[in-house]
């Protein structure tokens, strides 16, 4: 049995699917040795879920922001809307943002000029950046490369090419693994080894991505230990010290909301 400190990094908790049962989904996160949650904001009404979750809930905290699927929704608005949300405590990160130009729901210049506004917000209040990068690598790189003060920086569910890979390294970005490393067809084994160990975080992208052995069910926070076992597996460790390092590295991206548990 994991000893509970297990932290999921990355979780969509506000979404519908876990409408009926989000409180035993918790318990079982609970359960599997897992303390904190994040949740994640990825359009303003999914930032608002995810501030309200937070509110009088020990173990969560929150981001808020707007995905590159919903890059439209952005505006002087949103950005102050997004910056009111991300004024309590609870709330550590901005985003989810970033670039997907696979199912391109938004041109990708206004993909981009969300995106920028987002990591311009993330360094003005001096919070981590929660990134989405999908078939998009030349100008996730060149945008990453081109801050003059990037903030922390979270590339999450990390599948790109080397291009962002060398980005993110150069930025000391972090880079958080979901499930996705316990499916068969995953290449990128190499990467994950090669991962700085104060650089990787780990995530379940709940209720998406739901690791081996619960590929086609819903995917829910307490599934973060199953990723914690494939990367210990992955990387010669031990779950021990994995999770040790992971939840440093959480609390030192995020900072002391983390020590709050479930």
């Amino acid at each position: 049995m994991l000893r509970p400190y297990l932290v999921d990094t990355h979780c969509h908790l506000g979404d519908a699917a876990f409408d009926a049962d989000r409180d035993a989904v918790l318990a079982r996160a609970r359960a599997a040795g897992v303390t904190h949650v994040v949740v994640i904001g990825e359009s303003l009404a999914g930032s608002e879920r995810a501030a309200a979750l937070t509110r009088g809930t020990s173990g969560l905290s929150a981001s808020a922001g707007v995905h590159p699927h919903e890059a439209r929704q952005w505006s002087d608005t949103a950005r102050e809307r997004v910056r009111e949300l991300l004024a309590a405590p609870a709330m550590v990160a901005v985003g989810e943002t970033g670039l997907d130009y696979h199912y391109m729901h938004a041109p990708r210049e206004i993909q981009r000029n969300a995106f920028a506004a987002q990591l311009e917000l993330a360094t003005e209040l001096g919070k981590p950046v929660i990134v989405h990068a999908r078939e998009a690598d030349a100008d996730m790189a060149a945008m990453l490369l081109s801050l003059p003060r990037p903030p922390a920086v979270v590339l999450h569910s990390f599948s790109s090419g080397d291009g962002v890979w060398d980005a993110g390294l150069a930025i000391h970005a972090y880079f958080s693994f979901s499930g996705m490393i316990t499916f068969k067809n995953w290449t990128l084994q190499p990467r994950l080894r090669e991962c700085p160990a104060d650089r990787l975080l780990l995530e379940t992208d709940a209720p998406y991505l739901a690791p081996v052995p619960h590929r086609g069910r819903r995917n829910e926070p307490g599934f973060v230990r199953d990723v914690a076992a494939r990367a210990a597996e992955l990387r010669g460790e031990t779950v021990e010290s994995l999770v040790q390092q992971t939840t440093a590295n959480a609390r030192r991206c995020f900072g002391s909301r983390i020590d709050s548990t479930l």
